[in-house]
């Protein structure tokens, strides 16, 4: 039996249906290596980035794993003057994740969530699991009944 992560847990209570893939037994370190491994479009797999507006406030975005964030659109999509990433060695005490394994899904707290415009491309997206070498594939009304998030404008 594959091992379940708290993400895939949540899912599970909420009666949420997911598809899960583990790379876990591979070499694949960043988005693009992963979705190669996993036979997937890198345009379809994304990756989750949290950031820190000008305000203090945090933010999270996702875009699929060959973009890079624009952060001055990042920036507008949130009404806010500035948008940096966080800092990597911030993100486990903020989230409960590391960097890497990082999900949108059951973090310590709700942040605003932006995924990209992309995404509507596709009937799903997959995403990390919330551990490194684990992901998981949902369609954008599930995971609208577990997470709030908009789509909008946010990569180069």
């Amino acid at each position: 039996m594959e091992e379940k992560t708290n993400v895939m847990r949540m899912l599970d209570k909420h009666k949420i249906t997911y598809k899960h893939y583990t790379y876990a037994n591979t070499d694949a370190i960043s988005g693009i290596e992963v979705a190669a491994v996993l036979h997937q479009n890198p345009e379809q797999v994304f990756k989750t980035l949290v950031t820190t507006g000008k305000s203090g406030q945090h933010y999270v975005f996702m875009i699929p794993v060959a973009k890079e964030l624009n952060l001055k659109k990042a920036a507008k999509a949130v009404n806010e003057k500035a948008i940096k990433m966080l800092k990597s060695k911030d993100l486990l005490p903020l989230t409960g994740y590391i960097h890497g394994g990082c999900s949108p899904i059951g973090m310590k707290k709700f942040f605003t969530t932006i995924i990209d415009e992309t995404a509507q491309n596709f009937d799903t997206i997959i995403f990390s699991a919330g551990k490194i070498g684990y992901q998981i594939e949902l369609t954008h009304a599930e995971l609208a009944k577990i997470i709030k998030f908009e789509f909008k404008d946010i990569t180069d």
